[in-house]
């Protein structure tokens, strides 16, 4: 772009968080930065939508006591400027998978923007179920913001955006031995859930996370997943609207019914 951009930077782990600060501090360096995020932790709330939230100056910009997608129509919509492209992120563990897709909060934010027509990135940092919990300084973030920095500051210009209408970024974590490569990739359909009933509560699990820490996942090569484990930045460039597909099968049932 011939002039900064006016870049709209949302999460969901609350706007005090490291990851968030880290962002904003790094794509200050690229365009003109609007901070407008959940005044706490909202994570894995999906597309979540209230019908009214409060609103407070932060330091960084504005606390909403909302959700992401909140964050994200509000600052369109009533706190502006008009951004160019929205940012969520860096959200504090990775956002990997065709099943993560609608339950992140970091991923909502940019389905948000996307639906309304503008580029968006999710950006979040890898960790092992061993780290998790252990960036808490924003330097420990650096891998996903200069990703992220990168993609902003060129994305837009290189037409990326007229094939995709947002980019899920995800970062090795600090501890990694990772090659710096960015490679493009596609969301893995691995999927491992369980539930165990223990008396009057149910302990639901995402093992693929273990599996992951342990570096053995099913994922082939082309993969988010895979990609992150062996050390990559992965960048999957993705479409907000679901897709449908026509069949014989369903246009038989609908003549019939």
């Amino acid at each position: 772009m011939t002039t900064s951009p006016e870049i709209l930077v949302t999460n969901d782990d609350g706007i005090d968080s490291p990851g968030i600060r880290a962002l904003a501090d790094g794509l200050s360096d690229v365009g003109n930065v609007t901070v407008v995020a959940p005044r706490n932790n909202k994570s894995a709330t999906g597309r979540a939508m209230s019908s009214e939230v409060a609103v407070d100056e932060h330091e960084l910009g504005y606390a909403i006591d909302g959700t992401p997608s909140d964050c994200v129509v509000a600052g369109l919509e009533a706190l502006g400027p008009y951004p160019d492209i929205v940012v969520a992120g860096v959200n504090e563990g990775a956002n990997l998978g065709m099943y993560v897709l609608g339950r992140s909060g970091t991923v909502s934010a940019a389905v948000e923007a996307a639906f309304f027509g503008v580029p968006a990135i999710a950006s979040s940092l890898f960790l092992t179920s061993e780290h998790f919990g252990e960036p808490t300084d924003p330097s420990d973030y650096q891998r996903p913001v200069d990703a992220t920095a990168y993609l902003v500051e060129h994305a837009m210009d290189a037409g990326v955006f007229e094939h995709a209408d947002y980019l899920n970024v995800n970062a090795p974590h600090p501890g990694a031995d990772a090659t710096g490569e960015m490679v493009v990739t596609r969301p893995s359909h691995g999927y491992d859930m369980t539930a165990v009933r223990n008396g009057e509560t149910i302990t639901l699990h995402d093992r693929m996370w273990d599996q992951m820490g342990d570096g053995d996942i099913p994922d082939p090569q082309g993969t988010d997943r895979r990609a992150v484990v062996d050390g990559h930045v992965s960048v999957s460039p993705l479409t907000a609207p679901h897709t449908t597909e026509h069949h014989e099968a369903l246009d038989g049932l609908a003549e019939t019914y």
